[in-house]
């Protein structure tokens, strides 16, 4: 291969992209970069916030930290910036015994932040020239990671967020992960399907042992360098969407920072791969052509059949610049081992994006899956979603929750309200922004009464951008230390 090639292809590896879901592709004009102004615009400072005031009454029982974090540049955004490319910013705010003690924002410490930001470089070692980490924050092991798919290593944090270090889970990641590992509650292993721009032909299956270190690695043969954003788990397989976004190399060429387009010679297809199989084990279905960022839930059902419950994309980054051509909609893909095809059924057509369901149902039937509202025409810079939805599966019903004008919820989470707690019994939890005040309010619902008004808001005087994704994490005392 030319040296240039090869040149080319590290660059892009080094990235280090986060992908979130409802973003559009920055064109390369000379307007100001629509992912750093209006409700996009960065934070430009650190905050460390006390005693905030609360509204209503905080559930007993309660008690943890809520994390999220998004792309949050330091320097003012470049030629070719995307929103998925920011340094990483992680937001945090802390509840116990009713009160909301604290909130604090910090920058992941990479390179070209430090630099930035004029202090040293979060210690740990690296992967890659680019150690941007911006997509996820989520426990493994115990311990609470910043994690980014196809470049650098993930970052564990503090639960204070003051401490951070680069850890490739103890040393034993080999290569690129994920933004969206998902944890086995019946196991207590977490699963990853991680690429790397650099590897068009092959895809990794990681396992990470309920301690936190990787256990299994295994390579599955794609090709063209397919963009897979998420993965999910049944009792039997691992779930691969190979799907027709892949590297493009006149992206590239063209300037464009994030090298993944449209491909429509790229076979669409669902991977079932068997949970302790090779790669050669897996059993590859044609489904039509679309796309998927994120997967709510997938479980085996009675008949031997595979269900998955997704956010659907007819296409995505068409256009020479990327962008979403139209928003993503709720459907149930059915996948028979049998006969390698999937069967697509749309539940809710409506615009919508992040579904979450309560993850101790993950790999196993569920009933409720909440997702969050977008624009209809799939617009992120207009302040025109202002609606969470719970969808009842069996039933067909689907619930709103209005949060009123102005008001922008992002991803929302659902925290069981006790060990033993029925599904859906339990809470709705994340930050909805007031476009209108500038500020963000941390919003607690009962999900057993969506409809009703909050039970609990902790007010924060400042506008947190939308970012991508986060979790809760509940009080008890970590497996290690950073």
């Amino acid at each position: 291969m030319p040296n240039r090639i090869q040149s080319a292809l590290r660059a892009a590896a080094e990235v280090g992209v986060g992908l979130w879901a409802a973003c559009n592709r920055l064109r390369l004009s000379g307007t100001k970069n629509p992912f750093v102004v209006g409700v996009h615009e960065p934070m430009r400072a650190e905050l460390t916030l006390e005693n905030l005031p609360v509204t209503g009454k905080i559930p007993p029982g309660l008690d943890g930290l809520y994390l999220k974090m998004g792309a949050n540049p330091v320097r003012a955004a470049t030629r070719g910036h995307d929103w998925f490319l920011g340094d990483g910013m992680v937001h945090g705010l802390a509840i116990e015994a009713g009160k909301a003690l604290w909130y604090r924002n910090r920058w992941i410490g990479s390179r070209t932040a430090a630099a930035a930001l004029k202090r040293p470089a979060a210690p740990g070692p690296r992967r890659g020239g680019n150690d941007t980490v911006n997509t996820n924050v989520v426990e493994i092991g115990g311990r609470i990671f910043a994690v980014v798919e196809a470049g650098c290593f993930p970052v564990e944090l503090a639960r204070t967020l003051e401490e951070q270090r680069y850890n490739p889970f103890d040393g034993t990641l080999a290569g690129s992960f994920t933004g969206h590992p998902h944890r086995d509650p019946r196991t207590g292993e977490t699963h990853a399907i991680a690429y790397d721009g650099r590897v068009w032909d092959s895809v990794r299956h990681v396992v990470l042992a309920p301690t936190g270190q990787v256990v299994r690695d295994v390579p599955i043969l794609v090709a063209h360098g397919p963009c897979i954003h998420d993965c999910a788990i049944t009792a039997r397989f691992v779930i691969v969407l190979d799907l027709p976004v892949t590297f493009s190399f006149r992206a590239l060429l063209a300037g464009y920072r994030f090298p993944f387009r449209w491909n429509p010679s790229h076979r669409a297809r669902v991977g079932l791969l068997p949970r302790q199989g090779a790669g050669a084990d897996i059993l590859w279905c044609a489904v039509e052509p679309c796309f998927v960022f994120h997967i709510a839930n997938a479980y085996d059902d009675v008949d031997g059949k595979v269900i998955l419950d997704v956010i659907a994309y007819a296409t995505v980054f068409t256009a020479a610049a990327g962008g979403l051509d139209t928003p993503g909609r709720l459907e149930r893909w059915t996948v028979d081992p049998t006969t390698g095809c999937v069967e697509r059924r749309v539940l809710d057509p409506a615009a919508q994006e992040f579904p979450r369901i309560d993850e101790r149902r993950l790999g196993q039937r569920h009933r409720y899956l909440y997702t969050v509202s977008v624009p209809a025409d799939g617009n992120t810079q207009l302040a025109g979603a202002t609606q969470l939805y719970k969808h009842d599966l069996e039933t067909g019903e689907r619930q709103e929750h209005e949060f009123g004008p102005d008001r922008i919820p992002g991803e929302f989470v659902f925290v069981p309200a006790h060990a033993e707690a029925d599904e859906d019994e339990g809470w709705l939890v994340g930050f909805v922004i007031d476009t209108l005040r500038d500020t963000t309010a941390f919003v607690v619902l009962d999900a057993r009464t969506f409809e009703a008004p909050p039970v609990a808001t902790v007010r924060l005087g400042h506008r947190i951008p939308p970012g991508f994704h986060g979790n809760w994490f509940p009080v008890r005392a970590p497996s290690g230390t950073v």
